[in-house]
This record gives C-alpha cells, structure tokens and sequence, in this order.
C-alpha cells in the first residue's frame, strides 16, 4: 500500500506508527512496574510460620547448649591432654634418672644408698599416680565431649525432622500463593487483552489508530511476557491446557474469518463491474495492484501482458482507455498518466459535486461507461 501513498503521507505514517511503539513502550512500563509489584500483596512465607514455635525454640536452645557444652568440653580436653603429656615427660625423665642411678649403685654396691633407692622409687610412684590421673581427666573430659556432641546430634535431627515438614507445608503454601498472584495477573491481563481484541475488531483503521495498535502492543506484551511465563505449571498439565485452548480458539477465529472472507469474496464477484469498483478503496487497489494481484479476488494476474484487460478469475475490468487519447491505461486510475484527463467515473462525480453558491445539479441519466 506504501507504494501508493503520497510522499508526505508516507513520512507520517512512519511518525505515527513510532508514536504507537512509544505509546506502547510507556504502557509496558507501567504495566511492567505493576505486575511486579503484584507478588507484594502476599506476606512474605518463611519455614518459621509452619513449625510448632514453643517446640521448635526448645530444641534450638538444647541445640545450642549442647553446642556449647560440647566447645567447653573439647576446651578442658585440650588442657587435660597437655596436662597428660606435661606429666608424661616428667615421668619418662624420673624414670631415665631412675634408670641410671641404679646403674650407677650396681657399679659401687654402696649399702648406704639403699634409702636413697626407696626415696627415688617412692617419688618414681607419685608421679607414675599423677599421670593415671591426668589420664582419667583426659578420659573424663572425652566423654563428656562425646556426650555433648551426641546430645547436639540428637536435637538437631530433631529439629531437622521437624523443619522437613515445615518445608512441606511451606512449599504448598507457595504454591497458593504463586496461583493467587497468577490469578491477580490474569484478573490485570485478561481484561486489557479483551478491550485490545475490541479495538482491533472495531478501532484499528480510525482516527487515533495508533493509540489503538500502541494498546495492542501492550495487551500482547502483558499476556505472553508479564503472564504467560508465571502461568503455574503442576507437572506441565496446566500449560499445555492453557496452550490447546489459546490454541482453538485462536484457530476458530482464523477458521471462521477466512470462511467469512471467502464468501465475501464470493459474493463480490457476482457483483457488475462498476459496483465492485466503488467496494474497493482507491489505496487498496493500487496497493494490490502493485503486488501483481487482482484487486478484486486477490489472485496472481500477469500486468505486464499487455493483452490482459480484465482479470481472468473473477472478470472486473484492469485496464481500459483514456476518453480523450485512447491511451491503454489502468482502469483504477483515476487520471490518464498521458494526457491528464479524469476518468469516466472520477469525472462523472467530479459532475455530481454541487458548485459553491449554486444548487446541485441532476445526475445524468446515462449510466457511467464502465472500463473496457
């Protein structure tokens, strides 16, 4: 159709159709901006709202003394262990002292040592009596450790055990309230699509069409990017339900509007010639024209054969002659492009139009002579 708009024409058809795309653009914003903001009507879901809260705060604190007990316990292990292996160094080294006075007094046999013999074994004994002790302290310290830490095992398996069926509980409530915002979005989107399938039926080719197409734009943007992709799955079922019904009744529609087309079409072509030449549009034969089809059914016709004068399929006149040249010319134009002169039926309504200050004149009776 560009091909038979005016240069101007053209130009500002392009501004209003960038007009469409930023009108379009500010409402996806906006829109974008809300659909966002939906998920914030529902209060945010932690695990914490679905445990048994006097319970599970119980087993947290055991949790955490027994923690605690646990560290206090390794603590006093560590300084029992270097206690152990302090004593352990002063026993080995009595004992190598030990070991090497009695070589000594086997040497000399000197009777007087014998009480030195019974002091060293006597202190030998003491220190042999702190190390079992420090054993025992380690030992002790060891238990209660393990202790501590089984008893933290303990409650943090039930605490886990409990926080598992919290998470349960947890992911249904999301779910509802995924659904419940889906729905918030739907409840936003079904309508604006809606009013964009009534503009596009009704407003597409009006004054202010390119608010219409901009709204358009933004009712298909809202659907399949702000709502389709949260559209809740449950194994995949949802989806593709939602598909197959988009799916027929977009189909229907189709169906339905090229059945409606065909008849149309079908009934044009009974039509005389002249009459479905005042149906189509000056801009819309030449658009199709210009692709190399008949304006009046569409169909491929060969316009470079000069010997072609009316459409083969349905009949209606493509070219006649000028009037006043007799120049083969396209029979929807509405001047000859040799000489200037207007077409029979351009010049029998430029007739038809009253002059200013005086009264309308009477159709002539002769009917308008049809292309040949």
């Amino acid at each position: 159709m560009s091909k038979s708009l005016r240069l101007s024409e053209k130009w500002f058809r392009r501004g209003l159709w960038l007009v469409a795309l930023v009108f379009a653009s500010f409402l996806i914003g906006l829109g974008g901006t809300i659909v966002g903001d939906l998920p914030k009507v529902e209060t945010p879901l932690r695990v914490d709202d679905f445990l048994d809260q006097p319970a599970a705060e119980k087993l947290r604190a055991q949790v955490k003394e027994a923690r605690q007990a646990e560290q206090d316990a390794q603590t006093a292990l560590e300084q029992a262990q270097l206690q152990r292996s302090k004593v352990r160094s002063e026993v080995q080294a009595e004992r190598e002292s030990f070991n090497n006075w009695l070589s000594t007094r086997s040497a000399t046999q000197r009777a007087d040592q014998d009480p030195e013999v019974l002091a060293r074994t006597h202190a030998l004994d003491v220190l042999k009596l702190v190390e079992r002790k420090t054993q025992q302290a380690v030992e002790a310290q060891q238990q209660a450790a393990l202790d501590a830490r089984q008893a933290a095992a303990a409650r943090q398996e039930e605490l886990h055990q409990m926080e598992a069926d919290g998470y349960v509980k947890l992911e249904a409530e999301r779910r509802k309230v995924e659904l419940r915002v889906f729905l918030y979005r739907l409840a936003l989107t079904l309508p604006l699509l809606a009013i964009a399938g009534w503009l596009f039926v009704k407003k597409r080719k009006g004054t202010y069409w390119p608010f219409v197409w901009g709204f358009i734009f933004f009712a298909l943007f809202a659907f399949f990017v702000e709502l389709v992709p949260y559209l809740p799955s449950y194994g995949g079922y949802v989806r593709y339900v939602v598909g197959i019904a988009i799916t027929a009744v977009v189909g229907r529609y189709a169906i339905q509007a090229l059945n409606r087309y065909l008849e149309r079409q079908k009934l044009a072509e009974t039509l005389p010639d002249q009459e479905r030449r005042k149906e189509l549009g000056y801009d819309v034969a030449l658009a199709r024209l210009a692709k190399s089809v008949c304006p009046g059914c569409e169909r491929p016709v060969d316009l470079k054969n000069e010997k072609i004068d009316f459409c083969p399929h349905c009949g209606i006149g493509l070219f006649d002659h000028c009037g006043a040249c007799t120049t083969r010319k396209s029979a929807f134009a509405r001047f000859c492009h040799a000489c200037g002169t207007a077409s029979q039926p351009a010049a029998a309504a430029a007739a038809a139009q009253p002059t200013p200050g005086t009264p309308a004149s009477t159709p002539s009776a002769t009917p308008p002579a049809t292309g040949a």
